[in-house]
């Protein structure tokens, strides 16, 4: 899991044998305007380049809830971790995603680039995202811009997501399970609330069998599932995951090895 370029070379000097989760929003978050194109391209670029045919998986802008920009001169609201955020404020603003779809399909001939879309909820915006992303592919075509093949998937962190993991599964290549979001939803928990700690509980069963549900929908469609969030580099899971069929296990770059040694270790 990375935000920017520095962290792509630490994760390759830990031997990550790809990016799980490079976070875009930061491209936002980092300036006063919307990034241009090019500005996100050139980023794009050097990541697909940096780590030389290791699959970069890029989520799409993931703002909103604790994460706000100034000049999206988005409305204060009440629960924002439930609100207008991630893949809604895309479909919402389909410009602002465009521009970065065409910035990633762009950057996909450099490289070996995924897209991952965050806060799915229903088949019906699976379906949409495609239309956009393939009319974004058709333009760059008829323009002679050179794309590479990229897998598009899509972030489980909902718990309407993983109930209907059968059904998404059939729209998409992978699945990327967002442990963060998945468990604060699935407890009503809110995690930034410090009062909630003692009754957070990553390991609840009803998260686990949520895991499992998803891992086992994604290999009856024959698509690949990873974790995606802090519990990825719960080493007390580790295990677990291998059990329960866990193609892939996204964590930050100083855990890459830690978490290496301990499926090394599991028989």
């Amino acid at each position: 899991n990375v935000g920017n370029v520095s962290d792509v070379m630490t994760a390759l000097n830990n031997d990550a044998a790809g990016i799980g989760l490079f976070r875009s929003e930061f491209l936002y978050l980092e300036k006063d305007h919307y990034p241009t194109e090019e500005e996100q391209f050139q980023v794009y670029k050097t990541v697909a380049e940096t780590m030389a045919g290791k699959k970069v998986i890029i989520r799409t802008l993931d703002i909103g809830a604790d994460k706000q920009i100034d000049y999206f001169d988005m409305e204060p609201e009440e629960n924002p971790a439930m609100g207008y955020r991630a893949i809604r404020i895309c479909l919402d603003r389909e410009d602002v995603f465009k521009t970065q779809l065409r910035a990633l399909y762009r950057a996909s001939a450099y490289g070996n680039i995924a897209i991952m879309y965050p806060m799915i909820i229903s088949v019906d915006e699976v379906k949409k995202i495609k239309e956009i992303s393939a009319h974004v592919r058709q333009e760059l075509s008829e323009a002679g811009v050179p794309i590479g093949n990229v897998e598009e998937g899509i972030m489980i962190e909902t718990p309407a997501a993983a109930i209907i993991s059968d059904l998404l599964a059939e729209e998409v290549d992978f699945f990327s399970i967002g442990t963060n979001d998945l468990s604060q939803y699935t407890l009503a928990i809110d995690r930034q609330n410090p009062k909630l700690d003692t009754f957070f509980d990553p390991h609840h069963p009803a998260i686990l069998r949520l895991l499992q549900m998803v891992a086992d929908n994604a290999h009856k469609a024959g698509i690949w599932v990873g974790i995606c969030g802090e519990l990825g580099a719960d080493l007390s899971l580790t295990e677990t995951f291998i059990r329960m069929g866990m193609d892939e296990l996204s964590v930050s770059p100083a855990m890459v090895l830690p978490v290496r040694q301990k499926i090394r270790e599991t028989t």
